[in-house]
């Protein structure tokens, strides 16, 4: 599937890392920064989620959420969002469903092996629960203050 500005956002209902369910469109009213991330406490996830998380009421002075998503399991998002102290909810895509529905899951390669996973992209949702903006092939380092500048034009 490839979504496109204008789209609306695919929806989901999926556990964060305290185990409590949450759905994208009960976030409706409000502007979503949903970022997809490979894997919690690894190097570039954590520069990524530790940013956003420092940020957090930056983006809430722009009326917006963020949620993070990965293929990890809620236990595993627990321990990432207690060992850094990450504020916002980090939700556990196990089965890749959604990150399949959103066009990001495919084939990765890493010293030379060959693999399936996660592409590094932040979606913007609208307050409406459209997509109004896909930064993809994100960079960890500075993507945070990337999205915000955005939000604020």
């Amino acid at each position: 599937m490839t979504l496109t500005i204008g789209d609306p956002a695919p929806d989901f209902t999926l556990p964060d890392q305290a185990g409590k369910e949450m759905t994208l469109s009960s976030l409706n009213g409000k502007k979503v920064v949903l970022f997809f991330y490979p894997k919690a406490d690894t190097p570039g996830c954590t520069m990524e989620a530790c940013a956003f998380s420092t940020a957090k009421s930056d983006f809430e002075a722009q009326n917006t959420v963020l949620v993070g998503i990965s293929p990890d399991n809620s236990a595993d998002q627990l321990k990432f969002a207690t060992k850094y102290g990450l504020t916002m909810p980090l939700m556990a895509d196990t089965d890749h469903e959604i990150a399949e529905k959103y066009g990001i899951w495919g084939e990765k390669t890493s010293y030379g092996k060959t693999y399936m996973g996660v592409d590094r992209t932040t979606f913007i949702i609208d307050e409406s629960g459209n997509l109004a903006h896909i930064f993809q092939k994100v960079k960890p380092d500075g993507h945070a203050a990337e999205v915000l500048t955005f939000l604020q034009k």
